[in-house]
Formats: structure tokens, sequence, C-alpha cells
């Protein structure tokens, strides 16, 4: 129902509609609305994670970082509310949430492991790889690919030019003199 309706637009009432049953009933199963924004976002961290790691495995290097990324991309389109929920940062002392956010980015880890990265390099390049996506995507989903050039096509040169990235990323952390 989030997905169809937005995030943000979701409310208890529509919900207890949508179920059929009161709205006091629901607060057996949640708290409040943050209680069923976070479990959103746990189950879309764990979906997504999961989508991930499908995508990548028995690859590795370029492939899995192009696999995972159009799976990313894929799983973002169909799903935008959970996606929205799932950058939602866990509450402090959620132990569950931050459990599985971290999981989802190991697989991100373990994929760049073929890239020799370790320490603030790896973390650098997760960070990378997360905020490329998430900035093609969140683009593609506010309509801003309006232009005439075909979008699978920019995606897939975006996913090529980060992979090449990747090729030289500890190379690139080297501080190159001002000219």
């Amino acid at each position: 129902m989030a997905d169809e309706v937005g995030l943000d637009n979701l409310t208890l009432t529509a919900l207890a509609v949508r179920l059929g049953v009161r709205q006091p009933s629901l607060y057996k199963h949640i708290d409040s609305m943050a209680g069923l924004h976070r479990d959103i976002a746990v189950h879309a961290k764990r979906d997504l994670g999961e989508v991930l790691a499908r995508a990548a495995v028995g690859r590795s290097g370029a492939d899995a970082i192009s696999a995972m990324s159009h799976a990313y991309r894929s799983w973002a389109l169909q799903h935008p509310a959970r996606y929205e929920a799932s950058n939602l940062m866990p509450g402090p002392g959620d132990v569950e949430d931050e459990a599985i956010s971290l999981a989802a980015i190991q697989v991100i880890a373990d994929v760049l492991t073929a890239y020799r990265l370790e320490g603030d390099d790896a973390v650098d390049a997760i960070r990378a790889f997360r905020s490329t996506l998430h900035g093609f995507v969140s683009y593609e989903t506010a309509g801003a690919f309006a232009w005439s050039a075909d979008v699978d096509r920019s995606f897939a040169r975006l996913v090529g030019g980060f992979i090449v990235a990747l090729s030289h990323w500890v190379d690139a952390a080297t501080p190159h003199p001002a000219s």
C-alpha cells in the first residue's frame, strides 16, 4: 500500500480500511505511524539486501557491480515507497534495524573486495556506489530525465563509468598538485 500511495500519504486510517479492521486494532501490531515507517524501512532494507545478494551470486568484479546496480534500480523503481523507507536511518539503539542496514551494505562491501579495497578506501567506494545509484534513481523517479536520450543507456554508462573508477580507486585518492 505504501508503494501505491507513497510513504508520506500512508495513514493508519487508510491502512485500517484496506485491511478491513478498525484503526484501534492496528495498535496490536504497530505502536504509531513512526513505528509503521520503521517496520516498512526494516522490511525494505532486508528485501533490498536480498535483491543485491541474489544479483551478485556467482559474479565478481565488474559483472557483480553491474548486476547489483541494475537490480538496485529495478527494485527501487518497482517499490518507490519502500525504496524511500530503505534510506531511513535506524533510530538510536534500534539493534534490528542497524543489523539489517549493515547486512545490506555488507553485500556491497563483499563485492568490492574484488577491487582490493580496504579500510577507508572501501568505505569511500561503498558511499560512492550508494550515492551514485541513489542519485540516478531519485532523479528518474522524480521525472527529471525527460530528454530524448535513452534512460537505460544513460544508466548503463553511469554504471560503466563507476566500474572504471573502481579500477583506479586507490590511485584517485592520492592528492594531485594544483596546476
